[in-house]
């Protein structure tokens, strides 16, 4: 790699002198076994909790330890390749720091940072908070290739938030390399438009806009982790009672990630009656995956731009609703949950809303107006929900691993209510369960009031039930109501 010193030239003279190498993890935490870097302590052991900056002042890469008011200098021998620009930009400003570390044979094993105010008036763009920040995105991300590191970096161009443009520029001058390629140019043009006298105060506020968007965004790989079946089912069925096929089939779906690591071909679609708990599957669905997840509601959206958001050109420019749920997941690994597929028609603006998510199904990216930059969106699983099927499009259905989910009968609605329904709304109001009891024919009471498809209407009959029984015990001094079927229709009729 071209060497340089932490003052950011080259050494005068001849040649500059890298004292360390650089060595390739992907760990996504440090230890003493797992360093960030290892600095020589073959003249002296170093304390475990040791002040100083990183500095260059004899053509060597070193550390000055700052020990019984004096200054001792070691040199850094290695250096995880994810951390060079961070360490070289802490020595270019002089930022005080400490190190946490254990001394080994191989050296002083440093696997913590943190800032320190130590008599100096150089700090980080959001103090100490910034640089954990940093340091946690370059955990998150990958090693770089020996070829990416072996090229000369030119990464130049408040609080846990980049939004400022100092942190902007901190943040990409040492990990500007966790970014996807074209992300990391794209940053770049940003920067320099959001820096430039040459553009109006409203082209610069919207590149520095968008910039804080999209650099808070942890933009991950698209790797993910196996997910085990049997906790799987443990919480669907905490979220669906019976419909055994159904359970069996989303697992058989997203089972795949065991053996690819990568997310299924294919969303999934849930379809059926009102009130037969889609939305919650899909929730369950999202964390079976271990994934922050992301509500689009197509009943809302009757204009296209309300998902690609608007072009810069209007003062009032603002990204998308898909952009907006990046930029509130943190994250480019989420599950989208589409509420109402089936209301995904034509809208009253310019296009169908349909055409639009059809780019974000396909997995090739996604490009808002605003933010003019293609979006990676391989890492975004979408469970679509939905209660016609014959309202939907051809080209959205092949998106979708269809899955149907029947109403309930009378029988499993006696049995949700009273296994699941009622003892929810009782704990909720600290309540015991011996205090409301139902009858048989209470319960056929309460399924025969509530008409409607899914379970909902028993849910709410549940809570006017309980709600009556708590006010019972409270104003009349029973200590126990019963619900029989003369009782409930007299409440719910």
């Amino acid at each position: 790699m071209p060497l340089f010193d932490f003052s950011g030239t080259p050494a005068a003279g001849k040649d500059p002198v890298c004292t360390y190498s650089v060595f390739y993890s992907n760990e996504r935490d440090a230890s003493p076994e797992r360093p960030i870097l290892i600095i020589d302590n073959s003249e002296r052991e170093w304390k475990h909790h040791s002040p100083g900056i990183f500095t260059n002042p004899i053509k060597r890469t070193s550390f000055e330890f700052k020990e019984d008011g004096g200054t001792l200098s070691a040199d850094i021998l290695r250096i995880d390749a994810r951390f060079t620009s961070l360490l070289k930009w802490l020595g270019e400003n002089h930022i005080n720091v400490r190190l946490s570390g254990r001394n080994t044979e191989e050296g002083y094993a440093v696997y913590r940072i943190r800032e320190i105010a130590f008599g100096g008036d150089k700090r980080l763009s959001a103090e100490d908070g910034f640089l954990q920040f940093m340091i946690e995105r370059l955990f998150a991300s990958d090693a770089p290739s020996a070829e990416i590191e072996d090229e000369e970096q030119e990464e130049d161009g408040d609080g846990m938030k980049l939004t400022s443009l100092q942190s902007i520029t901190d943040f990409l001058n040492c990990a500007g390399r966790t970014l996807p390629d074209n992300i990391r140019l794209w940053a770049r043009r940003n920067l320099a438009v959001a820096r430039s006298n040459e553009v109006t105060p409203e082209e610069r506020r919207h590149a520095q806009r968008a910039l804080s968007i999209m650099l808070n965004i942890n933009w991950k790989t698209n790797w993910f982790d196996s997910i085990d079946p049997v906790r799987a089912r443990e919480i669907l069925d905490a979220e669906l009672y019976g419909m055994e096929s159904v359970k069996q089939r989303i697992i058989e779906t997203i089972i795949q990630i065991n053996r690819t690591h990568t997310l299924p071909a294919y969303g999934i679609l849930l379809v059926g009656p009102a009130g037969t708990g889609k939305s919650q599957v899909a929730y369950a669905v999202a964390r079976i995956l271990g994934l922050p997840w992301t509500t689009l509601d197509m009943s809302s959206i009757n204009d296209p731009e309300q998902l690609t958001g608007s072009s810069r050109i209007y003062s009032n420019a603002k990204p998308g609703i898909i952009m907006e749920a990046f930029s509130m997941a943190g994250q480019s690994n989420l599950v989208f949950i589409i509420n109402e597929l089936d209301k995904a028609a034509a809208g009253k603006g310019n296009g169908n809303p349909a055409d639009v998510l059809l780019t974000l199904l396909d997995n090739l990216g996604f490009t808002d107006n605003y933010i003019e930059c293609n979006i990676p969106t391989s890492g975004v699983y979408p469970i679509a929900t939905a209660n016609d099927r014959d309202l939907i499009s051809a080209p959205l259905l092949s998106r979708f691993a269809v899955i149907d989910l029947p109403d309930y009968t009378a029988e499993e609605k006696k049995v949700i209510f009273q296994k699941y329904a009622l003892p929810k709304i009782l704990r909720r109001m600290s309540m015991r369960e011996d205090e409301v009891t139902v009858t048989e024919d209470g319960l056929s009471a309460v399924v025969a009031m509530s008409g409607g498809t899914g379970i909902r209407d028993i849910e709410q009959a549940a809570e006017h039930m309980a709600a009556n029984a708590l006010y019972q015990i409270e104003v009349n001094g029973v200590s126990e109501v019963v619900f029989d079927g003369e009782a409930v229709r007299k409440l719910l009729g």
